[in-house]
């Protein structure tokens, strides 16, 4: 009985147009076949014209990937999302361009937080509160030639002892 709900559901006609579409997949182990392995749970939160959240679906895969992406959009392509003002993504290589090829007038916004957290990965505990409040200021300015001072003022401080955050900002600026 709820296996057709559930299909129902999955298959729903969208709306044509959301204003923001947010993308992230979660990654896990699960037992299968007598042996671990790892599994993603893809998730994609839509925001409507008139503010509505709505969850546009849930798919399970290998693992995170470009191509599975793809798939993803095009579905939701096919139940009728026409256009996507802005998608809100980690920086996954080749999701830009899954999301391009679907929607080529979406604006794509990386997510901070996947940002932090990248820059975050290597940074030895010791350092870990200092860093993560010396990018503060970066990722609050309120212009983008303010954060761009901050930025430089984080090189100085942690550019040697830190290069791949500097290189990781700058490399992803846009």
């Amino acid at each position: 009985k709820i296996i057709p709900l559930v299909k129902e559901w999955q298959n729903r006609p969208l709306q044509s147009v959301y204003a923001v579409v947010f993308l992230d997949a979660i990654h896990f182990k699960v037992k299968q076949d007598g042996a671990i392995v790892n599994k993603s749970a893809y998730m994609v939160i839509g925001i409507d014209l008139n503010e509505n959240k709505d969850v546009l679906g849930m798919w399970i895969g290998e693992n995170e990937s470009a191509k599975f992406w793809l798939s993803v959009l095009n579905e939701l392509k096919n139940r009728g999302v026409q256009d996507i003002l802005i998608t809100c993504v980690d920086n996954l290589t080749g999701f830009s361009q899954a999301i391009s090829a679907c929607y080529p007038s979406t604006e794509i916004q990386k997510c901070i937080i996947h940002q932090i957290r990248n820059s975050t990965r290597y940074v030895s505990y010791k350092d870990l509160k200092k860093v993560t409040s010396d990018l503060k200021p970066i990722y609050k300015a309120t212009t983008e030639d303010m954060a761009l001072l901050e930025l430089d003022r984080f090189e100085e401080i942690w550019g040697a002892k830190y290069p791949l955050i500097v290189r990781s900002w700058r490399n992803n600026w846009e």
